[in-house]
């Protein structure tokens, strides 16, 4: 996949610059999620993001993840909640849920 080769040369250009990054990918999924299993997202904290795992809340989600994942070194499993929230005003919900698993790569 054209977006999987974006992903992997961002994560070699920046091993080859020593820089370290996190690189996002969905694990599992249940129910109506914006992207599938296997889906990539690069977070470099020098240079932005390549790839998705879905954008919006869920991804910042992830994001924010990422930053405790690039200083620790520890890889993480997260879980994105996307179901409808009780005091939700948004009817933007995709009603899913679906783990991303953070590696520093």
């Amino acid at each position: 996949m054209i977006e999987d080769m974006a992903v992997f040369t961002a994560a070699e250009e920046a091993a080859r610059e020593g820089r370290p990054v996190v690189l996002a990918t969905i694990v599992r999924c249940k129910g109506s999620t914006p992207r599938g299993i296997g889906s990539k997202m690069l977070v470099d904290p020098e240079r932005g993001l390549t790839g998705t795992v879905g954008g919006g809340c869920g991804e910042a989600e992830v994001i924010e993840a990422a930053r405790e994942v690039v200083s620790t070194g520890e890889p993480r499993m997260l879980r994105i909640d996307l179901t409808e929230d009780l005091f939700s005003w948004s009817p933007a919900v995709c009603g899913g849920v679906f783990d991303v698993f953070l590696e520093r790569v």
